[in-house]
């Protein structure tokens, strides 16, 4: 799991069939002092995130799982939002 900012979203008319209905984030992967690190990246918000909000990430199979739960589904989903953080504990 991961830690990110929503900083965008993208808007794409041809998209494969999988992607359709879903919302597009651009996130900007943190550290817990909420600094920029590594990159940018687009994921799939599960959660309602809106940009400026900090967000818990998964990759991988994890982020297969969020939405598809058909045996055999295909889903092109790598990176999804799978929770909106209220504040870092240190």
């Amino acid at each position: 799991m991961y830690m990110g900012k929503v900083v965008g979203s993208i808007e794409a008319s041809q998209k494969d069939t999988s992607l359709v209905g879903r919302k597009l984030m651009i996130v900007q992967q943190v550290n817990s002092d909420g600094e920029e690190i590594r990159y940018e990246e687009v994921a799939a918000d599960t959660v309602g995130a809106g940009v400026g909000e900090y967000v818990l990430l998964v990759k991988g199979a994890g982020a297969r799982k969020t939405q598809r739960e058909a045996a055999g589904t295909r889903d092109v989903v790598d990176c999804a939002i799978v929770g909106i953080i209220d504040r870092f504990n240190k």
